[in-house]
């Protein structure tokens, strides 16, 4: 299920504060140590019961409407015999990178869906700095794909189905709330999820198939 009252909910933290703050090293230790006036968490941020959702106030209004983009990448994979998983990168509605996945064809463990969206917007700003952007994946990304979210500083994610076998946003670990990290970013998970999950029951059932 999804989860709201984790204890990043609303609160500014790491390198998303905007108020003075302690040395990010400092700060990052004190976190997890218990000192008063730091916020706290349990460590790990969440364990195998859920999705996190950060609050409504970080909802847009166009989450819909970018998830049904993602699925339309979703199925140009399922089409192309790969994993219907499809990714797009927004800046303000507009969207400026798309994806889906792509091992089988290019023979490549890295095409994954989220990591063409993220490089494809990259080049289309002219920087890899995303923190103006909105990731929106059908499925909750593994570690490489969360940590290509981390490194490109991005500023928001959004995921369909949650990913009880490697999900990083929040399933079995949570890189967008690691306090130990230089950047975290606000999560909302289940977006449309029923929809992307019958995408993927799909493509297994055809596998399953003699």
């Amino acid at each position: 299920g999804i989860v709201t009252g984790h204890p990043f909910c609303g609160v500014a933290v790491g390198s998303c504060a905007t108020r003075a703050r302690e040395s990010s090293q400092g700060r990052k230790a004190a976190a997890l140590s218990g000192t008063s006036g730091v916020p706290q968490i349990t460590w790990p941020p969440l364990p195998r019961t859920g999705v996190v959702l950060f609050g409504p106030n970080l909802r847009k209004v166009n989450d819909h409407q970018l998830m049904t983009a993602a699925l339309e990448q979703a199925q140009k994979a399922l089409a192309a015999g790969e994993v219907p998983i499809g990714a797009v990168v927004a800046v303000d509605g507009e969207i400026i990178g798309t994806g889906h996945n792509e091992r089988q064809a290019s023979n490549d463990p890295t095409a994954h869906a989220e990591v063409l969206a993220l490089r494809q917007a990259a080049q289309h700003q002219g920087d890899w700095r995303l923190a103006d952007a909105i990731l929106v994946v059908t499925l909750e990304p593994c570690p490489m794909c969360a940590g290509a979210a981390w490194a490109s500083r991005i500023g928001r994610v959004v995921f369909g189905a949650a990913n009880m076998e490697a999900g990083s946003l929040g399933s079995l670990l949570h890189v967008g709330a690691d306090p130990r990290l230089n950047h975290e970013f606000p999560v909302t998970g289940g977006v449309q999820a029923e929809a992307c999950t019958a995408l993927l029951d799909t493509f297994f059932d055809q596998l399953r198939r003699p």
